[in-house]
């Protein structure tokens, strides 16, 4: 059986990075690889401590300064990946050779892959982040490699910058069971009456939890945060959910069990982010049947593009009308456009046509 390997900085965990790389693993294997994961921490086949997030450490968040690490290292880095991917016929790169989050990682494996057949998975490019805007080196080329885009933006980019790439966007499992509403706010302590607007996200700057807060307040609802705070933002998150509770607003945050029970408790889903790659929580909504206020970005024009039907934050009147007197329609027609142009069916088919071209299926 031919062997496909997964390599990033982490893998198996809840960002959404590590998310879409879980579908894409069930692709392969429903392609008929075996899939082994490689990646500097998170629940995988090998660890390669060097490749994690931090493992050089800089105070830039990836790109190192002088001396981070020499030429000695990042050869000794590559062998031990080389190492990882003994017997591997495709490599798939999740985002590690696309972000510097760890850039002394990015050119390890790069050597290591040289001549080799993988496929990158481009997640988040330097140009599209403001603190990594003036790295240039990322993404690489190699005649052997194939590069994927997971919107059409950021594929135009690669091309401007002499990368060809195909786009291929998250796919999702459009027929997983609902949670029960009353079962969901029970195990969360919520009131069956109480409106709950939730906020599926890290706390990082770019989500502008600011505006997610005033959503909740114009709706008079609970407002509902499930992930950490990253990046360094968790004292400004701990001062503006401080404050938001002072002003009168019921605030929770914490995780939810599983997917099914954070949207059956929620009754509409705040995305009000300044700029995200792909922003699975809208899609996921859909899928869950709940609606979702959704700012307008570059990437998140794209998705509306596809058809779906999402409410403005900035503009809370016309949301808060619709959970007055929900309307199945709006419900139906965001889950019609997952199942026609987002479903893992649809993505699976386009990775299968990729790999073909490239003469690299089993």
């Amino acid at each position: 059986m031919a062997a496909c390997a997964f390599v990033s900085f982490r893998l198996g965990g809840h960002d959404g990075v590590s998310v879409v790389a879980a579908t894409w693993t069930d692709a392969m294997r429903l392609l008929g690889f075996e899939v082994v994961t490689v990646a500097g921490e998170g629940p995988v086949d090998t660890i390669v401590p060097g490749l994690a997030i931090g493992a050089f450490p800089d105070g830039r968040g990836g790109v190192e300064g002088p001396g981070a690490a020499d030429a000695a290292t990042i050869d000794a880095l590559a062998g031990e990946v080389r190492d990882a991917l003994a017997g591997v016929d495709v490599v798939v790169v999740e985002n590690l050779g696309t972000i510097p989050m760890n850039l002394p990682a990015s050119r390890a494996v790069a050597r290591a892959l040289a001549g080799r057949p993988a496929v990158f998975h481009h997640h988040d490019p330097p140009w599209q982040r403001a603190r990594y805007a003036d790295v240039d080196e990322l993404p690489g080329d190699d005649p052997a490699w194939r590069h994927v885009a997971i919107n059409d933006l950021t594929r135009r980019q690669l091309a401007e910058r002499g990368i060809d790439a195909v786009t291929i966007r998250n796919g999702f499992d459009v027929d997983v069971a609902l949670g029960d509403r009353a079962v969901a706010r029970r195990t969360l302590g919520m009131a069956p009456d109480e409106r709950v607007l939730v906020h599926p996200v890290r706390a990082i700057e770019r989500k502008d939890v600011p505006a997610a807060l005033g959503l909740a307040r114009a709706l008079d609802a609970t407002y509902w945060l499930t992930g950490p705070a990253e990046e360094g933002y968790g004292p400004t998150l701990e001062r503006l959910l401080s404050e938001a509770r002072d002003q009168g607003l019921t605030v929770r945050h914490r995780p939810a069990p599983d997917l099914a029970t954070l949207y059956a408790a929620a009754d509409a889903v705040a995305f009000p982010s300044r700029w995200e790659g792909f922003g699975n929580p809208p899609v996921e909504a859909a899928i869950h049947r709940r609606p979702a206020a959704v700012s307008h970005h570059p990437v998140a024009e794209e998705l509306r593009g596809l058809g779906f039907e999402w409410f403005d934050p900035a503009d809370p009147d016309p949301l808060a009308r619709w959970l007055d007197a929900p309307d199945e329609a709006l419900l139906d027609h965001n889950e019609a456009v997952v199942r026609t142009h987002l479903s893992q069916r649809a993505m699976t088919g386009r990775l299968r046509d990729l790999l073909d071209e490239a003469g690299w299926l089993p």
